[in-house]
């Protein structure tokens, strides 16, 4: 924490090579760069992105854990769709387990960890102010992450990590919607409100309500494509 200021900087994870273009790719498919049944050459994605062919292949087959790729014996990866009612059950199931993780965090959070809660959420505050989507998801999954640890369940932290890294880039994309910013921090308002006054319900019920929202911005942010 910058203690003049009394506010948080959230700093960029260092991220590999792998995963930048992870994430590259990701944001590529769901807006359509790359079309359901496209074959992804391993060569041409490497000079696409100006990579060798060892991060595509490592990358690719972390997608598929995704469900945005396929990978095929003799044949390479290829891109797939997931069905909206799988994605729907993903997102259930997102919100339960960020519901659980506010709801427990609402009672369980540290003075130190409230603090820290808060501080992220005024660096939400100035990364709406300066309107870059990327560096708002950024922000949005330090938050995060934050309630998760504040719940201190080591298990049920893994767990949600674990399924937001599969719905990762449907979160990201939701953050291009014209507006969808400053609607995502005056969610997180709520959630943080709750969390502070340790109302376990509320801070669930409005988590709950936030990952809804998210699933509805990324219905509308693809709608607009």
């Amino acid at each position: 924490m910058n203690v003049v200021t009394g506010q948080a900087k959230i700093v960029p994870v260092r991220r590999t090579r792998t995963e930048d273009l992870r994430l590259q790719l990701a944001d590529d498919i769901v807006r359509g760069i790359f079309a359901p049944g496209v074959q992804l050459d391993e060569v041409g994605l490497a000079a696409r992105y100006g990579v060798s062919r060892t991060p595509v292949r490592e990358a690719l087959r972390q997608l598929s854990a995704s469900g945005l790729v396929e990978i095929r014996p003799h044949r390479g990866a290829i891109v797939t769709r997931l069905s909206e009612e799988r994605l729907m059950e993903m997102f259930i199931a997102m919100a339960e387990l960020e519901s659980i993780c506010a709801g427990l965090a609402a009672e369980a959070m540290s003075v130190i960890d409230r603090r820290e809660l808060e501080a992220r959420h005024r660096r939400l505050a100035e990364l709406v102010r300066e309107g870059d989507p990327a560096r708002y998801a950024e922000g949005n999954e330090s938050f995060h992450s934050a309630i998760y640890a504040g719940a201190h369940n080591s298990y049920l932290a893994e767990l949600t990590l674990a399924t937001r890294a599969r719905l990762a880039p449907f979160r990201r994309a939701q953050f291009r919607r014209i507006g969808r910013l400053s609607e995502s921090f005056d969610e997180h308002e709520r959630v943080v409100e709750a969390i502070l006054r340790g109302d376990r319900l509320g801070a669930m019920a409005a988590m709950r309500e936030h990952i809804g929202t998210v699933k509805d911005a990324f219905d509308r942010y693809v709608e607009g494509l």
